[in-house]
C-alpha cells in the first residue's frame, strides 16, 4: 500500500472511531449510564480530541497529532468542567456563550502553535498564517463533500425505493451507520484534500478577501467621519450599534491580515491596497474604541449581565488588535512584519481571555450577579425594575443572589421586594396551560383596555412554549422600564368579522417579536405573520420604545388596501394576508 493510500485509510479510520464514540456517548446518556458532569466532561473530551486530531494529520504524523490532540483535551474538558461548577446542572454551561465560545476558542486557536511548534518555530508567522487557513479550508471542503455523499444516499434510496427496494433505508437505520459514514466519509475527504494542497489552497478566497478592503475603507472612513455631524448621544445607549462597531473591527482585523499575508513575498503588490490597509489599521482602535465605549454606556446604565461581560471581552480584544495595529503602520517601514506579530500576540491574547471566562476569575454569572445586587443595594436599581427571572440563568451566583433576595423579601418593609420576586415566581413553575394562560392574561398589557375578549380568544391559539415564552416577556422590565409586552386588537382586516390584534414581546437580547393574529371564517383564531407597511419592523431600543408607547395609549389605524397599525416614524405594521 503506497504513502497515499496510507494515509486515506489513516484519516478515514480516525472518521469512523469519531463517529463511533459520538454514537457510543448517545448511547451512554440514553441509557443513564453517564449523566450530568461525567457526562458533559467525556463529551467534551470526545469532541475536542476528534476534532483536534482529525484537524492536525494531514499536516503533522498521526502520533503527534494525536498527542496535540490529547494535550488539547484534556485542558479544554478541564476548564469546561471548572466552568459547569459554577451551574446547578452540568448541561446549564452549554446554555452560556462565553463557555461554549471559550471551548471552541481553546479547541482551535492551539491547532497551528501545535504544528508550527513541530515545524521547528511556533512563533513562525509564515506557518501559523498558512496552516490557519489550509485548517479552514479543508474543514469547509470535507464537510461539503460529506453533503454531496449524504445527498447521493438519499437519492440513491429514493430512486430504489421507487421499485420496491428499501436496502439502504434499512442499512441506515442499523445502529451507529449514519454516525460511521459521516465520521468515515469526513476523514477520506480531509485525506484528499491534504493530498491536493496545491490545488485547493486558501490563496484564492485570500485573494478575493483583499478586494474588499477598500470598500470597507470608503464606509468606515464615511462613517468615522458623519460621527461628528451626527452626534454620539443618541448611539452610545444603543446596544446594537456596539455590536455592530465590533463586528465592524473584526473584520477591518481580518481584512489587513490577508493585505499582509504571511510574509512580504507573498503581501499585496498592489498600492493602493497596501495604503488602504495602513488607513484601516489607524482606523481600527477608533471602531473598537467606539464599540468599546458603547459596551461601557450600556454597563453603566444597566449594570453587568453575561452578554455584556461577552461583550466587554470582545471589546478589549478588539481595542488590542486596534493599538498594535496602529503602532506598526505609525512606526514606518516594516510595518506588515510587525502586524504579522501583532496577531501573533493577539491570539495568544484571545486563548488567555477564553481561558480565564471559563474559571471563576472572569465568571460572566458571577459578575452579573453581584452587579445587580450591588445596583439594587445602592438604589441604582429600583426595586419596580427588577427582572428577579435572569438569576435562574446565572447559575450558582444567580441562585445564591435569588435566594439573599428571597430573605430580604421577608423582612418588614419589603413589601415591594416580595412583589416582585413573586412575579417571577410563576417563571419557574409551568403549572398546567389554563393556569399559563389566566397568568398571561393577567401580566399581558392590553390596547383597549376593554377588549379582554378577542384577547383570551386568540391567547388560547398560541402553544404552550409560546405562551411560556410569553409570559417571561411580560415578567421582563426592559432595560429603558416597562414590561417587555403588549397586544393591540384593532380591525386591521375590514372584509373579515370581528377584530385582529397584534401582539409585542421584547426577548432578552433585546429583539421584539411581532405575532399577528385573525380570527378566519373556517379555521378559527390563527397567527399571522406581521410585515412592515415600509421600512423594517423596529427593533432593539426603537422596539421598546414601540411597546412602552403601546402600552401607554392605543395607536391610530390607517386604512389601506390592509389597516396598518401606524409607528412613531410614521410607518406601519400589517398583518400579513
Amino acid at each position: 500500500m503506497d504513502r497515499q493510500m496510507t494515509a486515506r485509510v489513516v484519516l478515514t479510520a480516525m472518521g469512523i472511531a469519531a463517529g463511533l464514540g459520538v454514537y457510543a456517548l448517545s448511547q451512554m446518556a440514553e441509557a443513564g449510564i453517564l449523566t450530568g458532569r461525567p457526562l458533559l466532561a467525556v463529551a467534551t473530551f470526545v469532541a475536542c480530541f476528534f476534532t483536534a486530531l482529525l484537524a492536525m494529520a494531514g499536516p503533522l504524523a498521526v502520533a503527534r497529532a494525536a498527542l496535540g490532540a490529547l494535550i488539547i483535551a484534556s485542558m479544554v474538558t478541564a476548564l469546561l468542567s471548572v466552568a459547569a461548577a459554577g451551574f446547578v446542572s452540568a448541561e446549564d454551561v452549554l446554555d452560556s456563550p462565553h463557555a461554549v465560545l471559550g471551548a471552541v476558542v481553546l479547541t482551535l486557536v492551539p491547532l497551528p502553535f501545535w504544528i508550527a511548534w513541530h515545524a521547528g518555530d511556533w512563533r513562525d508567522y509564515r506557518r501559523l498564517f498558512g496552516e490557519s487557513w489550509a485548517i479552514v479550508v479543508r474543514a469547509v471542503a470535507a464537510w461539503a463533500f460529506v453533503g454531496l455523499v449524504w445527498a447521493v444516499i438519499l437519492l440513491s434510496d429514493a430512486l430504489l425505493k421507487a421499485v420496491g427496494i428499501d436496502l439502504i433505508d434499512r442499512m441506515i437505520d442499523l445502529g451507529p451507520m449514519t454516525w460511521l459514514i459521516t465520521g468515515g466519509v469526513l476523514g477520506l475527504g480531509l485525506a484528499v484534500v491534504q493530498e491536493l494542497s496545491d490545488y485547493v489552497s486558501p490563496y484564492l478566497i485570500l485573494r478575493l478577501l483583499r478586494l474588499l478592503l477598500p470598500v470597507v475603507l470608503v464606509v468606515s472612513a464615511v462613517f468615522l467621519l458623519a460621527l461628528p455631524v451626527r452626534g454620539v448621544s443618541g448611539l452610545f445607549g444603543v446596544w446594537s450599534f456596539a455590536l455592530t462597531l465590533l463586528v465592524m473591527a473584526g473584520a477591518v482585523a481580518t481584512l489587513v491580515t490577508t493585505v499582509v499575508d504571511q510574509d512580504d513575498t507573498e503581501a499585496t503588490k498592489s498600492p493602493l491596497l497596501a495604503r488602504a490597509a495602513q488607513a484601516m489599521a489607524l482606523m481600527l482602535p477608533l471602531l473598537a474604541g467606539l464599540g468599546a465605549w458603547a459596551v461601557w454606556v450600556r454597563v453603566a446604565q444597566y449594570g453587568w449581565t453575561p452578554e455584556r461581560v461577552f461583550a466587554a471581552q470582545v471589546a478589549a480584544l478588539g481595542v488590542g488588535y486596534g493599538v498594535l495595529y496602529a503602532l506598526a503602520v505609525v512606526r514606518g517601514s516594516g510595518w506588515m512584519a510587525r502586524i504579522r506579530q501583532a496577531n501573533v500576540v493577539m491570539a495568544l491574547a484571545l486563548l488567555l481571555v477564553a481561558g480565564l471566562a471559563m474559571t471563576p476569575i472572569l465568571s460572566a454569572e458571577r459578575l452579573s450577579a453581584r452587579s445587580l445586587m450591588a445596583r439594587l443595594d445602592d438604589g441604582r436599581l429600583p426595586v419596580a425594575e427588577l427582572d428577579a427571572s435572569l438569576l435562574s440563568r446565572w447559575g450558582k451566583p444567580g441562585a445564591d443572589a435569588r435566594a439573599q433576595l428571597d430573605a430580604r423579601a421577608s423582612e418588614p418593609g419589603q413589601e415591594a421586594l416580595a412583589r416582585r420576586l413573586v412575579l417571577a415566581a410563576p417563571q419557574r413553575e409551568n403549572g398546567s396551560r389554563d393556569d399559563l394562560l389566566t397568568a398571561v392574561a393577567e401580566m399581558l398589557p392590553l390596547q383597549p383596555e376593554g377588549a379582554t375578549a378577542t384577547r383570551d380568544m386568540y391567547l388560547t391559539a398560541m402553544d404552550t412554549y409560546r405562551l411560556i415564552a410569553l409570559r417571561e416577556s411580560c415578567g421582563r422590565q426592559m432595560p429603558g422600564g416597562g414590561v417587555g409586552c403588549v397586544m393591540v386588537v384593532a380591525d386591521l382586516v375590514p372584509g373579515l368579522p370581528g377584530e385582529e390584534a397584534l401582539l409585542l414581546d421584547y426577548t432578552l437580547g433585546g429583539f421584539v417579536q411581532f405575532t399577528g393574529f385573525r380570527n378566519d371564517p373556517a379555521l378559527g383564531p390563527v397567527l399571522r405573520e406581521v410585515l412592515p407597511a415600509n421600512g423594517v419592523l423596529p427593533q432593539y431600543e426603537a422596539g421598546e420604545a414601540l411597546i412602552r408607547a403601546w402600552q401607554a395609549a392605543p395607536p391610530p389605524a390607517m386604512p389601506l388596501a390592509l389597516n396598518q397599525l401606524t409607528l412613531p416614524d410614521g410607518g406601519g405594521v400589517i398583518l400579513a394576508p
